[in-house]
């Protein structure tokens, strides 16, 4: 299919209209451009949005919903917005009548800053149940339309630097922070999928994934151990996610050099994250050369990527890694 994409944080705009609730985006971007609560406007302008889609030739249009735009207080007992419901089927129902279909990603990084605040977002397991039932919600309510979920958009992106900068986490740790948040993130796309596929895909007929940031990396030189820091490099970008997705648990080398920062699969965990997926979605940008660190077992990474041992180059030589993009 061809398609667009975009997520709600970058497009809807009407940031304090239709009853949504902040989010820790708002918050991020708070002293940054005027234009933040304006975006495109696409929450005003949807349907001038569609008739471009249209005029394109697209056939598919993959957006995000905002959390917090359905769910203000981030949960369904903290009360449901009625024009956020109204919005989104309004939009879907525009795609549709206009030949287009709709792939919906339930998580593009705006999480709703009332659980931010309660719990600290996905540095707590509270956030699985959340997360779960606000999916429930969104199956529930445009599943019968939508038959392409992608749980959570580039979750390396915000579980890592979402959790290690503050863009999320205003205290955060950034030797141990991201690897918690991810391993929250992991577990609650796997509820958020294992719930679709029991309770809605047999009636439904619809696939649910998650969409990942993914990277090559090179070996700087043809030594084994540039070899070993690229095969590492792509365990902690890919692996990290896949391992368990696949497996049922992180990679090998992760658990090894991480050690007591990694958080560990129960039992339970494992048979919930294991197969929880039907497709993954692949957003590739670039390629790196890759060469070895030195590994210490008494070294205390101040970050949590430092601890993969491996520096990452755009060039070899002076050389750029791949042909420069011209403009």
């Amino acid at each position: 299919m061809f398609g667009a994409s975009t997520s709600a944080l970058q497009t809807e705009g009407a940031g304090d209209e239709g009853g949504r609730g902040p989010s820790t985006w708002d918050r991020f971007i708070q002293d940054g451009v005027g234009e933040r609560d304006i975006a495109v406007d696409s929450y005003n302008r949807y349907k001038e949005d569609v008739q471009l889609l249209k005029k394109m030739g697209v056939d598919a249009y993959r957006f995000s919903i905002a959390w917090p735009r359905i769910l203000p207080k981030g949960t369904v007992s903290g009360g449901v917005n009625q024009e956020g419901i109204d919005f989104y089927n309004n939009f879907i129902n525009e795609l549709l009548q206009n030949g287009i279909t709709p792939f919906v990603t339930l998580f593009h990084f705006d999480l709703p800053q009332a659980l931010q605040d309660e719990y600290d977002g996905f540095l707590n397991r509270q956030i699985v149940d959340d997360f779960k039932n606000y999916s429930d919600l969104c199956f529930q309510t445009f599943g019968d339309r939508v038959k392409h979920w992608t749980t959570i958009n580039e979750p390396q992106v915000f579980g890592q630097y979402g959790y290690k900068m503050g863009s999320s986490n205003p205290n955060p740790n950034p030797a141990t922070d991201p690897y918690l948040a991810t391993h929250h993130i992991i577990l609650a796309h796997a509820a958020a999928a294992k719930l679709y596929k029991e309770k809605y895909q047999a009636t439904q007929g619809g696939e649910i994934g998650i969409s990942l940031v993914c990277q090559w990396f090179e070996p700087e030189t043809r030594y084994h151990y540039d070899k070993d820091a690229a095969d590492r490099a792509v365990d902690f970008l890919m692996g990290w996610y896949m391992d368990p997705l696949v497996y049922g648990d992180y990679p090998f080398v992760m658990k090894s050099l991480v050690r007591n920062a990694l958080p560990k699969f129960s039992e339970e965990d494992k048979e919930l994250v294991k197969g929880a997926y039907d497709f993954i979605g692949v957003n590739y940008y670039t390629s790196r050369y890759a060469s070895t660190l030195p590994i210490d077992a008494d070294d205390s990474p101040q970050s949590h990527d430092q601890y993969q041992y491996v520096d990452l180059k755009v060039d070899r030589n002076g050389k750029p890694i791949g042909e420069l993009v011209r403009t």
